[in-house]
Formats: structure tokens, C-alpha cells, sequence
């Protein structure tokens, strides 16, 4: 059910505002009539994307009619479903891994910052952990927001949040949470020592974090809340 909360554009939406949090203004459309008319609504420049797709599949920017028409007609033929997003193209990428487990601890892992902001597609761009630019303001806001989240979502697991951080303001956008194992959490678990794939699969056998032992330090657990004092990129 979590997969499908956060997968589903529209729900997914539904339940970030249920908590008080922001999504990046969009709405979720099944024809290219729609699409049209949803960016009239929102306002160009807008990104299209096709929802329940990977690796940015079907998606891209378009700053007119013609543009967004010809993004629809791609995106739609792999998706049933498209989201029209408002454009935040400029603005920083920051990313958390977050574990929780059937009792609701809940730990972040690592945070992770974009060397280039957003429009580029977070596979295809430089990655540091943890975060350079980030305040500790702002890195705090960001990760109790991480967790106010898997929580609300009920994850047991792994999950990665991704976020839109305005670079003159606090202002920030959730992009969405990935209830799985992402291609960022090979990054998180080399730069961290924290294996988050063995620890997900404990998770998902209902033990707890603090039983979990670390199985690269061999002498932390799972609750550890790792601190780096290097740079990985």
C-alpha cells in the first residue's frame, strides 16, 4: 500500500498535504487535452512526467503548447497516467535516506546534495554526501520532515525523500519518496558504512533496529545514526 501511496501522484499528494507539508504544484492527467489544460492552470514552464515510471522515464520540460504536446504524447505512451508539475528548474536537490521499523524507530541514514539543481534527472547528475550548502537549519527542517514522512506513510524499511530547496529561502517542495530501494542507497551505504539493504530485509522480518547488528562495523546496530566527517562524491 505504501508503493501505491507514493507512486500515485494524485494520493500521494493528498496524503503530503494531509500532514501539513508542500508538494510542487501539479495534477495528474490521462489525456494530452488535459495536460494542456492543466498547464494553462499552472502556468509555463512545466514538467511533464509519466507516473509509475523509473529513471525519469517520458519526462521533460516544456515551455509552450507545442512543446508540452509533443512531451504528452511521448509520456502517455508508457504511462496510463502523466503529471504536469510546476517548474523548479534552478532550485537545489537534496536527498534522505530514512529507515524505520515495525515499532516506529525511525533513523536517518545519510543525506545527499546535487551538484546540479534540479532538471537534471538525480540518476544522471554528481551526487555529495553528506550535503555542502545546506544550513544546519535547513538540514534539520529537511530531516524532520524526512521522518514526519515515512511515518505518516506507515514504510517498514528503506525509503529515500527527495526534496526542491529554494537557494534563497527556506522555502522547499517534497519531489517524492521512493518506498524502496533506490539507485541512491548504493551511494548512502558505501559513504556511511550502514548496509541498507541488509538492514531493509531485516526490517521487512519485523526485527527491530536496535537487535539489527551492523554488519560492516560489526560492532554498531542498526539505530546508529551514522555521522560522517568526510566528503563522498
Amino acid at each position: 500500500q505504501s508503493i501505491v501511496d507514493t507512486e500515485d501522484r494524485k494520493i500521494f499528494a493528498e496524503k503530503i498535504h494531509a500532514i501539513g507539508e508542500k508538494v510542487a504544484p501539479s495534477a495528474a492527467v490521462t489525456s494530452v487535452d488535459e495536460a494542456l489544460a492543466a498547464a494553462i492552470q499552472i502556468g509555463y514552464p512545466v514538467m511533464a512526467r509519466s507516473a509509475f515510471s523509473l529513471g525519469g522515464l517520458g519526462s521533460g520540460f516544456a515551455n509552450n503548447e507545442e512543446e508540452l504536446r509533443a512531451l504528452a504524447h511521448q509520456a502517455l505512451s508508457h504511462s496510463d497516467q502523466l503529471i504536469i508539475d510546476k517548474s523548479l528548474k534552478g532550485w537545489k536537490e537534496v536527498e534522505y535516506e530514512v529507515v524505520r521499523d515495525a515499532y516506529d524507530n525511525c533513523i536517518t541514514v545519510c543525506n545527499m546534495e546535487n551538484v546540479d539543481p534540479l532538471g537534471i534527472h538525480t540518476g544522471e547528475s554528481i551526487v555529495v554526501a553528506p550535503s555542502q550548502t545546506l544550513s544546519n537549519r535547513e538540514y534539520y527542517m529537511l530531516r524532520n520532515t524526512a521522518i514526519k514522512v515515512i511515518r505518516h506513510f506507515g514504510i517498514v524499511g528503506e525509503c529515500n525523500i527527495q526534496y526542491a530547496l529554494n537557494p534563497n529561502s527556506e522555502e522547499f517542495y517534497i519531489i517524492e519518496v521512493n518506498a524502496r530501494l533506490s539507485r541512491s542507497f548504493a551511494l548512502a551505504s558505501k559513504a556511511t558504512g550502514y548496509p541498507l539493504a541488509y538492514v531493509a530485509a531485516k526490517l521487512a522480518l519485523g526485527i527491530p533496529l536496535p537487535i539489527i547488528k551492523n554488519s560492516v562495523t560489526g560492532v554498531t546496530t542498526a539505530c546508529f545514526e551514522p555521522s560522517l566527517d568526510y566528503c563522498v562524491v
